[in-house]
């Protein structure tokens, strides 16, 4: 249930940066751009729901993508606060699905 909340702050926060902070000239292009930025997530929300171990594992790898790209936002002075939650999501998220692979709280395939 928590990953599921990491998975829709981490929606949420690339929705915020892409529409409100630094949105693109074109709407159509800003919306092409939010869907391949968020796709990964998209991704793995299926297999979550139904809580397969193999989705969480994928939710670890997609997790780092996130943790890469926050710890690249805190590098900038003016973007260091959005990257320092995108990156914190993005360790909750890996921790919470390494936690679930690992000590099998998730249904078996």
């Amino acid at each position: 249930m928590i990953s599921l909340l990491m998975i829709g702050s981490l929606f949420a926060l690339t929705g915020l940066r892409q529409f409100f902070v630094y949105p693109l000239d074109n709407s159509s292009a800003n919306m092409i751009w939010f869907i391949v930025q968020v796709l990964p997530l998209l991704a793995v929300l299926p297999g979550l729901l139904r809580l397969k171990p193999r989705a969480f594992f994928f939710t670890a790898l997609v997790s780092t993508l996130y943790f890469v790209h926050g710890v690249l936002l805190m590098v900038d002075p003016l973007d260091r606060m959005m990257g320092f939650f995108e990156a914190g999501f993005a360790v909750a998220l890996l921790s919470l699905s390494t936690y679930a692979v690992k000590w099998g709280k998730v249904g078996s395939e």
